[in-house]
């Protein structure tokens, strides 16, 4: 027997070659950037791109959620080629504009529309973090607006999706005035009886959340979502104080009242749904 235990083979770990790494093809696995599980991408996208260890729920662009949400994944857009003319010639915007359409495959940080919901029909703005971080400039500003202003004309209920890093700097006064224009439209909207479902993605930030993300009737997130105007170090550094770790997360805004409802991605389009049948009726179906 202690012959046998000397003599048996160790088992080790085996670091695979550079050779090995270069026959795995590129995007195959995936890694949770908050608890570090790997899993075929696979199989995340099946899950919704939320971490089945952890729960993490990672960004989604524009088209992702709009196949997600949406019947059929189906939206009939509004304003597709509308693009920004860099209005105050900024050094090196346009380059950085045509680099980031070519990189999300987008042409600017929303992409809006009307679709259904469930049967119910909609208008939705659906914002993607990975064209300018999200940054609202001219064109998103004007792409909410027109949105809002064609739900307002067809008495649709409006759902925005949020994600941004908040005012695009290359477009300087022209970005903030983006914040007054996309409320006021969203004021006649609600006078006209609206209904707007603003959802809050991960981070939402900056004048976006300073402007219409934070007008919504109904205002959901998804979980962990990072939510506020200034960022966590500008706020302490302004206050002099440590601010708790949860901090300006959906589920801290939850418990401090500015969110009505903190939903798992894999709940929201039936929690939209739900929110629908409650307010609107479908098209042709009536109530009475």
């Amino acid at each position: 027997m202690l012959k046998d235990f000397f003599h048996k083979k160790r088992k080790y770990a085996v670091i695979p070659s550079e050779q090995t790494k270069r026959d795995i093809p590129e995007g195959l696995m995936s890694k949770c950037p908050k608890c570090g599980a790997i899993q075929t991408s696979k199989e995340l996208d099946k899950n919704l791109k939320v971490c089945p260890s952890c729960g993490y729920h990672m960004k989604l662009n524009a088209r992702e959620r709009i196949q997600m949400i949406m019947d059929e994944g189906r939206l009939f857009e509004y304003d597709a080629d509308m693009i920004s003319e860099d209005p105050l010639e900024f050094p090196g915007y346009a380059d950085k504009l045509v680099q980031q359409a070519e990189k999300s495959g987008l042409r600017d940080a929303v992409v809006t529309g009307e679709g259904t919901i469930g049967g119910f029909p909609v208008v939705c703005a659906v914002m993607s973090f990975d064209f300018f971080s999200g940054s609202m400039g001219s064109v998103v500003g004007e792409k909410i607006t027109r949105a809002v202003e064609r739900a307002t004309q067809k008495g649709y209920p409006l759902i925005v999706f949020s994600t941004s890093g908040g005012a695009r700097m290359q477009e300087s006064i022209l970005s903030l005035m983006q914040m007054a224009k996309t409320s006021s439209a969203l004021a006649r909207f609600s006078d006209k009886g609206g209904l707007f479902i603003s959802v809050f993605t991960d981070p939402t930030l900056g004048g976006v959340t300073a402007s219409f993300a934070m007008l919504g009737d109904i205002i959901l997130a998804e979980p962990g979502t990072i939510v506020g105007f200034a960022g966590r170090i500008v706020i302490e550094q302004t206050i002099r104080q440590k601010l708790p770790d949860n901090f300006q997360t959906a589920e801290f805004n939850l418990q401090h009242g500015q969110l009505d409802k903190v939903v798992n991605r894999k709940e929201m389009r039936s929690t939209l749904i739900k929110l629908l049948d409650l307010h609107t009726v479908k098209e042709g179906v009536s109530r009475g």
